[in-house]
């Protein structure tokens, strides 16, 4: 049986890797998913970027153990020559296989159920106080319960997006489009197309488009160079525009991240109306449509144009708390400079993660990103189960002499702040030589 096996090796492997041509490795079975990438729930950005290697981990990451039996379908015949694993790899499998075996991936608790008992919360209060309340304060307060609002159902959308999180496919569809299109406005189609890129391609200046926020934020001098976004595929130019813009945004960082809101429902808006192939397109346009009609409606019935402005200003600032958390988790943490790849999973995903640190009666203000790491480990994991398995990937990390970074929200901030001032300083002297370890000089760096 052996004999008779077809093997390639990782350099003919590698030759695969295009548009119409696309083989993937799983435990050293080579499979075809040239046309699959058209159908594939997780989008195509992961296929077209991870063909012609070894994909184990990631497949494991990213799919529940009843994949595994859908994989013969795309077998073309190859076994991958001297295929082996890392030790750090066969580790990570095995915790997956245990987590998997305890039910942690089916124990969702009652997570979803109490956010959208929130939700509902606060946005009735918010309704309430804008129609049965006189004083500016009172609209005010409402404004910023709305933006509460918004930072809870982005939790859901979040939850959502990665496994189901409600009985049925259908009812976890309906819990998408209400929490992230209807009351949000955000396109979840939109979140599920840059985010699944994100975990793939983790702080990756090319591929990650969480870190491509130019012209008004780099993370690294490496965006001085001009370098070309593999996800929106066009050139970051790095002109003298946005020189002038990244030389001062570690003062511009936070007022930015009040109205980052905007530039998501741009972004949703450009996605559904582009010629991409975007899943139920109608259903998403409907859901935003939705959103703009009850959110200026209910803006509209504040007594005059400076309430409204204050109420608007109000919403998009205290949801900006959210935008940050986002930058958090990564901004600080360490960058490179090249395409994903498959045999390096648990180190790109560790390495490029910072957790934040925080009891667990805050874990409803951080909606499961205090444990990044283990997120991007297991991002098909319920977030009632992060805590719980936060002892195994600290332990995993200590045995093969990986850093778990980890940092209070108040320093991780800190954090976050002196990387953009570093980057700011280079930004305006060029004639400066760039620094070989940014993130040392961000946490270094005073002034």
């Amino acid at each position: 049986m052996e004999a008779s096996r077809k093997y390639i090796s990782c350099e003919e492997l590698k030759n695969h890797n295009k548009p119409g041509d696309l083989w993937i490795s799983i435990e050293g079975k080579v499979y075809d998913v040239s046309d699959w990438v058209t159908e594939h729930p997780g989008g195509d950005f992961p296929l077209l970027n991870l063909a012609g290697q070894d994909v184990t981990d990631a497949f494991v990451a990213f799919h529940p153990a009843t994949a595994w039996k859908y994989l013969d379908k795309f077998f073309n015949g190859f076994y991958l020559k001297d295929y082996s694993a890392s030790e750090v790899s066969k580790d990570y499998r095995r915790l997956v296989y245990e987590f998997t075996k305890m039910g942690l991936f089916e124990k969702k608790g009652h997570v979803c159920l109490f956010t959208m008992c929130l939700v509902s919360m606060l946005f009735a209060t918010s309704i309430y106080g804008i129609l049965c309340c006189q004083s500016v304060l009172a609209h005010l307060i409402s404004g910023g319960l709305l933006g509460c609002l918004w930072i809870q159902s982005g939790w859901i959308g979040h939850d959502s997006g990665h496994y189901q999180v409600m009985r049925t496919r259908g009812l976890n569809r309906f819990a998408q489009v209400l929490t992230g299109n209807c009351l949000a406005g955000i396109s979840i189609a939109w979140w599920k197309w840059t985010h699944n890129a994100h975990h793939i391609a983790c702080n990756s200046l090319e591929y990650d488009p969480d870190l491509q926020h130019m012209p008004f934020f780099v993370v690294s001098s490496k965006f001085f160079s001009s370098l070309t976004s593999h996800f929106y595929d066009r050139k970051m130019t790095f002109d003298s525009f946005t020189r002038f813009l990244v030389s001062n945004q570690h003062w511009t960082f936070y007022p930015v991240m009040c109205f980052a809101r905007i530039n998501l429902f741009a972004q949703s808006f450009i996605l559904l109306l582009s010629n991409k192939t975007v899943p139920h397109r109608v259903e998403e346009i409907l859901g935003v449509i939705s959103f703009w009609i009850w959110y200026p409606l209910l803006v509209s019935c504040l007594p005059n144009w400076g309430e409204r402005i204050l109420f608007v200003i109000a919403s998009f600032t205290v949801t900006g708390i959210q935008h940050v958390q986002f930058c958090l988790n990564h901004f600080s943490s360490e960058i490179y400079v090249a395409p994903p790849k498959g045999n390096d999973w648990f180190e790109k995903q560790t390495n490029g993660s910072l957790n934040i640190s925080c009891p667990s009666w805050m874990d409803w203000f951080h909606g499961g990103l205090q444990f990044q790491i283990e997120h991007h480990l297991f991002p098909k994991l319920p977030r009632s189960q992060l805590r719980k398995v936060s002892p195994f990937v600290k332990d995993l990390c200590i045995k093969h002499g990986l850093t778990y970074n980890c940092a209070s929200f108040f320093k991780a901030n800190a954090l976050t702040v002196s990387t953009l001032r570093a980057a700011a300083f280079q930004a305006r002297d060029l004639t400066k030589p760039v620094p070989k370890n940014l993130v040392w000089e961000a946490v270094n760096t005073h002034g």
